[in-house]
């Protein structure tokens, strides 16, 4: 063994690099940290799909038939197709991400009145239970998309991804904004139980105006400037413009979509601090 080996294999203290005990305690923090996020992962997931008895099949029979459902009508009204997108993948990469965004939300919303038991471990903290829920609702949903997508290619036996960085970017950020606004719903619910009665109703407009039947460059100029402040579409048009060559990503613009993330974590976090003594409490 050389020499270089021999030092790569030492311990970091005979390597001459001295790990302090600030170090150390903020390593010990850190996977502690992810331990606990780990294990409500777990339970998160074993909770919301094991009690099924198709299990995490449910979560691909939800979307896929949402999808088939506006197929169906499609055909039906003689719809065409946007573009070179065929109807099923067009309507894939809108309804798939716009489910990250309102399941991401509601699960975020109701993180601190579902895991009110788990609070009393010191261990556990409520922004722990709302990262797990919403690395569950990114990994859920992200494996829906692909295996949505793969059954589609399967059928027209043609796959072609534009860029899939795009396709990972839509998602992102459907992901966060999501968990943006889940997070104000969160700090709501604590103050006020009428956010929970009206969190539905202030969503459903989202899903007639957050470009899933349709494309921000077929849009008239007036109508498009004003679907365009809705952030959902953003999203969006990323993921279609990531998934098909053809369409164009002209009228997104993702620090807008940023901006509207910072603005609502930073409402979203000081609601959670604001009120983190009533659930401590509670």
């Amino acid at each position: 063994m050389s020499s270089e080996e021999n030092t790569l294999n030492m311990p970091a203290a005979k390597q001459g690099r001295v790990v302090t005990p600030g170090q150390a305690t903020l390593g010990r923090a850190l996977l502690g940290q992810y331990n606990v996020i780990n294990a409500l992962i777990l339970r998160e997931t074993r909770t919301r799909f094991g009690k099924h008895q198709l299990g995490y099949a449910w979560a691909i029979l939800e979307p896929a038939s949402i999808i088939l459902t506006f197929v169906i009508m499609f055909a039906v009204a003689k719809r065409g197709r946007a573009g070179d997108m065929d109807t099923f993948g067009f309507l894939a990469t809108g309804i798939v991400p716009y489910l990250l965004f309102t399941k991401t939300t509601t699960q975020v919303s109701q993180a601190i009145n579902g895991n009110k038991g788990l609070l009393f471990y010191p261990q556990v903290k409520p922004l722990d239970v709302v990262l797990a829920r919403i690395a569950l609702e990114f990994c859920t949903y992200a494996a829906v998309f692909l295996f949505l997508m793969a059954v589609n290619v399967l059928f027209r036996q043609e796959l072609v991804v534009s860029d899939p960085l795009l396709v990972v970017v839509g998602f992102s950020l459907a992901s966060l904004l999501g968990a943006g606004l889940g997070l104000v719903f969160m700090g709501l619910g604590q103050l006020s139980n009428v956010t929970e009665r009206t969190r539905g109703p202030l969503m459903r407009p989202f899903f007639w105006v957050s470009g899933l039947f349709f494309t921000a460059h077929s849009l008239p100029d007036h109508y498009r400037d004003l679907v365009l402040y809705n952030p959902v579409i953003h999203t969006v048009e990323l993921v279609r413009a990531g998934w098909y060559s053809t369409q164009s990503n002209q009228y997104t613009d993702i620090p807008y979509v940023i901006l509207w993330i910072l603005g609502l974590g930073f409402v979203g976090l000081t609601l959670e601090t604001i009120t983190r003594r009533k659930i401590e409490v509670t």
